[in-house]
């Protein structure tokens, strides 16, 4: 009977799941993508060295501790409380009836640039400190050390934890349903609702978040090693580098 009403609620209702799946799928790239650029720009301000201009220095401590409250504030709190808290407090609070979709990306994008923040920061405490010497013992200041030379490594380094947060977020995306954003979890329990069973259409929404996350993963471990580029090199004359044949490498052994 179970087998019979699995197959019935995949063709009766295959359109709800796909849109579902769709509306998850775009809620957590576009969040990811936003909440990744504020968690860099986050990340890289927390970790600017102290001026020695009192003025300066005043300024950076006010900008920091507000940088820290918002990582502390949706780090620490979850985000069915945050979507609940932000969709409706901003109609109570400054009358602003917020778009649902646009509601459920803001929402996704500054959690999740609350943990890329300290996920970059992280990343940027972790390079060696004599990369920032060496910058600066020929003529870089802290913007241009930053860019050609600190972040890039930084990038690179955080992807693998950038990649799991958009896992999460595709996931994280079902508490939207609690502000009606249509995501899939949404379509599910519409799905309930029509048919008054709840093994059969949450079994379907449960393999459909399994593919999602299972197919994100693989494709963004193919990026990671993509740009890790080829394991063996060459040194051939006029200083260039190209890639060794493993019989090449046998031969130079």
């Amino acid at each position: 009977m179970t087998g019979k009403w699995f197959i019935k609620v995949i063709v009766d209702y295959w359109p709800m799941f796909l849109r579902g799946a769709g509306v998850t799928l775009y809620i957590s790239i576009i969040g990811t993508i936003i909440g990744a650029m504020i968690g860099l720009i986050i990340g890289t301000i927390r970790t600017i060295p102290t001026s020695d201009n009192s003025l300066k220095r005043g300024f950076l401590r006010i900008v920091n501790g507000i940088l820290t409250a918002y990582v502390e504030i949706f780090r620490g709190t979850p985000m069915i409380v945050q979507s609940m808290v932000i969709y409706y407090g901003s109609l109570l609070v400054f009358n602003i009836d917020m778009d649902k979709m646009f509601a459920g990306i803001f929402i996704v994008s500054i959690n999740t640039g609350a943990y890329t923040a300290e996920i970059v920061r992280g990343g940027i405490i972790s390079i060696d400190k004599g990369q920032f010497e060496a910058a600066h013992a020929i003529g870089m200041n802290h913007g241009k050390t930053m860019l050609y030379v600190v972040l890039p490594q930084v990038i690179r380094n955080i992807l693998p934890a950038i990649g799991n947060e958009f896992v999460i977020n595709i996931k994280d995306t079902s508490v939207l349903n609690v502000i009606s954003v249509t995501e899939l979890y949404y379509q599910t329990s519409s799905v309930t609702g029509n048919t008054f069973r709840f093994f059969e259409p949450f079994l379907v929404a449960s393999i459909v978040y399994l593919v999602m996350t299972v197919t994100v993963t693989r494709i963004l471990r193919f990026i990671e090693k993509k740009m890790d580029g080829p394991e063996n090199f060459i040194v051939i004359p006029g200083n260039q580098m190209q890639v060794a044949r493993p019989e090449d490498v046998a031969k130079k052994r």
